[in-house]
């Protein structure tokens, strides 16, 4: 009866549909993000495209548009520097203060919608409107025909990057191409979670998997199951209890995996 009454409010249907778009993508995507050992990649991400965000608000268009512009500039300087990054935590840990900075800065300058501000950092999946969702379906579209079309490539070079190398495969290419999804995917998630809790979302239910199957095809399922879970009764929990949709699917997510943990502790998961 209740959740019959939660189904009769437009926005929660939104909220739903909205939410579940971003944890396909962010399942999928986050899977071989943790495969690849990139989990830092997203969360950097995250932090460039607080700056796109409310630099988008600054101006005057959708805080969705700027993250995906600044976050995929980002992934792919970032897939072209390559291992001319690795190493060099100050330094990226420097520019993605400086981002943070200039969000920040960006807020202050349009102050008068501080609102933004919350629902940027922490996210409102409540608050998605018909036009975002729309652009939800279009991006998630991109995002998973565009993994698709790499997988296997992607895959490879995961798996044997230098016997993927001699085959012909570049590494670079795949490296970039994949960034890029991630960071349409991150752009996504920040509608759900914001941009300081991605990494839940994204590396939670992915890291999960990994834990739980050494299968390709159920790892990938199963990473996208428990962010459908953790998101759809995020929601659901924030509607009866009054607390932040954000705090619920964040709690889910590290539920998740810390029960993976107990399982099993010892044997990390390799894909076959």
């Amino acid at each position: 009866m209740l959740t019959a009454t939660m189904f009769e409010y437009e926005f929660m249907r939104t909220a739903f549909v909205a939410g579940g778009l971003v944890a396909i993508v962010a399942g999928s995507v986050g899977f071989f993000l943790v495969l690849r050992n990139l989990t830092f990649a997203g969360h950097a991400l995250s932090h460039v495209g607080f700056a796109g965000a409310t630099g988008a608000v600054l101006i005057g268009t959708p805080p969705l548009w700027g993250l995906v512009a600044f976050t995929l500039a980002a992934a792919l300087a970032m897939g072209l520097l390559g291992d001319r990054l690795r190493g060099r935590d100050v330094a990226v840990g420097i520019v993605l203060s400086l981002a943070l900075g200039l969000g920040v800065l960006f807020l202050y300058l349009y102050s008068t919608h501080a609102t933004h501000a919350t629902a940027i950092l922490f996210g409102n999946v409540l608050g998605v409107d018909q036009e975002t969702l729309w652009a939800l379906l279009g991006l998630t579209a991109i995002g998973l025909c565009s993994l698709a079309a790499i997988s296997r490539p992607l895959l490879f070079a995961t798996l044997a990057p230098e016997l993927a190398e001699a085959k012909g495969v570049s590494l670079r290419l795949v490296s970039v191409l994949f960034l890029a999804i991630v960071a349409i995917a991150v752009a996504e998630a920040v509608q759900v979670v914001g941009v300081l809790l991605v990494f839940a979302l994204m590396v939670g239910p992915a890291a999960t998997s990994l834990r739980l199957t050494s299968r390709l095809g159920w790892g990938i399922g199963l990473a996208v199951g428990i962010a459908l879970v953790a998101t759809w009764l995020g929601i659901a929990l924030a509607y009866f209890t009054d607390l932040p949709t954000t705090f619920w699917i964040v709690v889910l997510c590290c539920a998740a995996y810390f029960a993976s943990l107990v399982r099993r502790a010892a044997r990390p998961a390799t894909v076959e």
